[in-house]
């Protein structure tokens, strides 16, 4: 059920390709007029963590993200979401955190049986979208294996698809932050073509994120409710279903809508767009 999850989560890829390009023609204005906390400040992430914004980078709380979300037709989660990007807007990442309870982190992660099982669901999810004539999806394969850095309790990777029909490509990088009652999901969205010097600038900003006190990783208590899946499930679309409270549709729904968010931001120059609402407003990073 998960990896069909998966599957459908990323299939919705290829068919929003055109919306992306239609965004970047059609860009309007209020995206700049949102009440960016422009750096050095810190971002608060609901009651949960904090991460240091410094010059040159904004944030945007739970309302406006939402507000955010709008603007880019993106459909609304079940969960607050917060947004930091560059003023530039070369990359966008959105933070939520998943109640799923604690993750043991002990469990030894296998690329390749980890990609095994996407590629699996991956062709269940193929199958529906030949049903309905849409687009189907083709696994390249990992555009960075997951990595686990035990230091700072952080899961990080990412997958490259492409479009059967058109050839285009889908990439997205995904990071886990474990704390004590759950993982916070980071989304990093970003124009394939600069997608590492994307990832290079949002991991030298990771250090800046902080559980507040009661939350961290290293504060779990004897009792504190354990998750029910471990880290090779974070990466195949576990989490979801765990953390959804009304079953399996509810989780896909969960799911879709991140996904959906990711291709709207990140491809066929939709950041561009953005970046263009900010035209001459932006501070330069130093």
């Amino acid at each position: 059920m998960t990896r069909l999850m998966l599957a459908l989560c990323m299939a919705v890829a290829a068919c929003l390709l055109p919306m992306a390009q239609a965004f970047a023609q059609d860009a309007a204005d209020p995206v700049s007029q949102l009440p960016w906390q422009h750096g050095p400040t810190v971002g608060r992430i609901g009651d949960r963590a904090t991460i240091k914004v410094p010059k040159g980078y904004a944030f945007l709380g739970a309302d406006a993200a939402r507000r955010f979300n709008e603007l880019l037709e993106n459909p609304p989660t079940e969960v607050d979401e917060y947004v930091l990007a560059p003023d530039d807007f070369e990359w966008i990442a959105f933070f939520s955190f998943s109640e799923i309870g604690y993750v043991k982190d002990d469990e030894t992660l296998d690329p390749d049986d980890v990609l095994s099982s996407i590629r699996t669901g991956l062709e269940h999810g193929n199958e529906e979208r030949r049903s309905r004539g849409w687009e189907t999806l083709n696994l390249v394969g990992w555009s960075s294996k997951p990595q686990y850095d035990q230091q700072i309790r952080a899961l990080a990777w990412a997958i490259l698809l492409e479009s059967e029909q058109s050839g285009a490509k889908v990439v997205n990088y995904n990071t886990r932050l474990l704390g004590r009652r759950g993982v916070m999901e980071v989304t990093v969205a970003a124009d394939p073509d600069v997608l590492q010097p994307a990832i290079a600038d949002f991991k030298s900003l990771v250090p800046g994120y902080t559980y507040v006190s009661g939350e961290g990783y290293g504060e779990f208590r004897p009792g504190d409710h354990v998750a029910e899946i471990g880290l090779a499930a974070l990466i195949t679309g576990g989490a979801a279903a765990v953390a959804s409270k009304k079953g399996w549709l509810a989780a896909i729904g969960i799911a879709l809508a991140k996904f959906w968010k990711l291709l709207l931001v990140g491809v066929a120059g939709a950041g561009l767009a953005i970046r263009k609402l900010f035209g001459g407003k932006n501070n330069a990073r130093k």
